[in-house]
């Protein structure tokens, strides 16, 4: 565990509170353009919303905005079945900012490895696990370090080295160096318009931004 183990736990879920409740209410009005574009461009629903694994493999119903549509024949070539206001929103990483809800409920944190599916976990060795030790957050350390670009062993190899050395200190630098990597535009999809996924036969999520 880091230094300071104890004082890391609820100073990190009080910037968690604060932070995604500021958010929210600072949002609110980029919230409302974001919903009316989805509706004007494919319609309802607004939202996309699936169980997803979180701290300990607990599930729960991650929310963020549409960007899919409706039917896509293969989610993990997200650059092929996006809808006309899901490329920006996806570009930015808007369609996460929902998510700030599931952070406020304790679900999330504003800073962890992103949630994947049950089947998944499921799947998951002894390695790979190490991830399900926090709560799963809206960026990360391997967000920022290549984000839909990096394959899946080096996304857990990444997701594992944050566990083991998580501390407030990394989560502010984290946070500070997350919309440097949004501005840059990297990374949004994988190679070929590809996005990685879990080494299996499961069906994936709607891919991350």
């Amino acid at each position: 565990m880091p230094p300071l183990s104890c004082i890391y736990p609820p100073a990190k879920r009080g910037l968690d509170l604060i932070g995604a409740g500021l958010l929210l209410v600072a949002l609110a009005p980029l919230f409302g353009f974001v919903a009316l574009c989805i509706w004007l461009d494919d319609g309802w629903p607004l939202f996309f919303t699936q169980t997803r694994a979180g701290y300990q493999g607990a599930p729960f119903r991650i929310v963020k905005f549409r960007t899919l549509t409706h039917e896509p024949d293969d989610p993990t070539r997200p650059a092929a079945h996006t809808t006309r206001i899901g490329g920006p929103l996806r570009r930015w990483a808007l369609d996460e900012l929902p998510q700030l809800w599931n952070v406020l409920r304790g679900e999330m944190s504003l800073v962890g490895p992103r949630p994947t599916l049950p089947e998944q976990v499921a799947q998951y060795g002894a390695h790979e696990r190490t991830r399900l030790q926090v709560p799963p957050g809206l960026t990360g350390w391997a967000q920022i370090h290549g984000r839909n670009a990096l394959s899946w062993p080096e996304r857990i190899d990444l997701d594992v080295w944050y566990v083991q050395h998580r501390s407030l200190g990394l989560d502010l630098r984290i946070l500070l160096r997350t919309p440097a990597v949004l501005w840059r535009g990297t990374g949004v999809n994988g190679p070929h318009a590809h996005n990685p996924s879990f080494p299996s036969d499961l069906p994936s999520a709607e891919p991350d931004a």
